[in-house]
């Protein structure tokens, strides 16, 4: 038997077409297992990761005997990382069992299935043998062609909208908008801020669609020891570092909310004490490091907005890396500036970013190995801010322990 990461690389990553059919096929000859139980869907160009776990964890928290499943992506370490019940891991034999069971279906059935598709046809076949109650349900790409997008009812949240897989997704706001703002299901309901910059399009095609905007409240943050959010005032203290987060806290509320499982405050409370994911702005004091999983220009801005606040004066250290169809050049002029060391890391991964693509007006250094990136963290005393490719981000470390 396979292992399941050796079929999944074996499928197309890259330059996928986007749809529908084949992900149906699959799941028709499975019996549907996405229809067995409640989702919330979330799409957005960041954000999706950090309101899923805050949604999860809500759950986790108000239902003490029933299951809740989590699918996220993409992973840092392992496959296995993407689908969870109870905040557990799929376990490497049920993944690579399932996974075997399900690409032989397909291939029986002349079903060419994606790296992507496959993946989301095993999360939702073992959410249905786990006898999950509720699956928070994070979009990989987009929304309106995205294979997890196959669902008939859903509560929907939509996270903060911006430019990012522009080749597939659309050259403008409105057209980004429209692909997320498709995971939107008739007479449902749907988070979404005001302060989106696809609100409109999104609000009409909930109009059309006959979906209720959930109204998110007036939402004040203090950045303190730990960060506080004040919505509808009512205070609510969060672990994950940034401004940003209160915004997704805020989505994650109201489309809990709309579930109406009438779940009390101090629960919401509790959970929220319990929110942890890697690598978000994820600060390691005693060695001065900041861990940020930011990919795209908007998520770099976020980045930089943080260090701007929280360490203006601080020398910084940055190692990045990224894949090559990301707006790399826009993401190194918001991060480049005076007196800041910056470090590349070509990492091996494909479609990875070469240094030799990087533009030339930038003083940048080369890392080729994770040996030079350990006596950076080991000799340089400044902030080191390691940003720019989950990816690379799991590839190194994966070799260094920080904790």
């Amino acid at each position: 038997m396979k292992t399941a990461e050796e079929i999944l690389t074996s499928h197309n990553k890259f330059h996928i077409k986007l749809g529908l059919e084949r992900i149906t096929k699959i799941l028709n000859l499975l019996d549907n297992p996405q229809e067995k139980y409640k989702i919330i869907h979330i799409a957005g160009t960041n954000g999706k990761g950090s309101t899923s776990k805050i949604i999860n964890e809500i759950l986790l928290e108000h239902f003490q005997d029933k299951n809740i499943g989590l699918f996220t992506s993409p992973h840092l370490f392992s496959y296995t990382e993407r689908i969870c019940v109870n905040s557990e891991n799929i376990s490497e034999y049920i993944f690579n069992k399932l996974t075997n069971e399900i690409d032989l279906l397909a291939q029986k059935n002349n079903i060419e299935l994606s790296e992507f598709e496959l993946i989301t046809a095993v999360a939702f076949y073992y959410f249905y043998i786990k006898k999950v109650n509720y699956v928070v349900l994070e979009v990989g790409l987009g929304g309106l062609y995205d294979s997890t997008n196959v669902i008939k009812n859903s509560t929907s949240v939509i996270t903060t909208i911006d430019f990012d897989h522009t080749e597939r997704l659309g050259n403008n706001i409105d057209e980004i908008a429209i692909q997320k703002a498709g995971i939107i299901k008739e007479n449902s309901n749907v988070a979404v801020s005001k302060d989106n910059l696809g609100y409109e399009t999104i609000k009409n095609i909930a109009k059309k669609k006959n979906a209720k905007i959930i109204d998110l409240d007036d939402i004040q943050v203090i950045l303190e020891d730990k960060n506080y959010a004040i919505i509808n005032n009512k205070k609510y203290e969060f672990n994950l570092l940034g401004v940003h987060q209160a915004q997704n806290l805020a989505l994650a509320l109201g489309a809990v909310k709309s579930l109406n499982l009438n779940i009390k405050d101090e629960t919401i409370k509790n959970a929220l004490k319990k929110v942890k994911w890697r690598f978000r702005l994820e600060f390691h004091k005693e060695k001065n490091i900041l861990i940020d999983a930011g990919h795209n220009p908007s998520g770099i801005k976020t980045l930089r907005n943080f260090l701007d606040e929280n360490f203006k004066n601080d020398k910084k250290t940055f190692i990045f890396g990224c894949l090559k169809n990301k707006d790399y050049k826009n993401m190194l002029k918001t991060l480049i500036q005076e007196n800041d060391e910056f470090y590349f890391y070509e990492f091996d991964y494909p479609n990875a970013l070469k240094f030799s693509e990087l533009p030339k007006e930038y003083q940048i250094n080369k890392l080729e190995n994770i040996e030079q990136i350990k006596e950076i963290i080991k000799n340089k005393k400044n902030l080191k801010i390691f940003c720019g490719s989950i990816y690379m981000l799991g590839k190194i470390f994966n070799n260094i322990d920080i904790k």
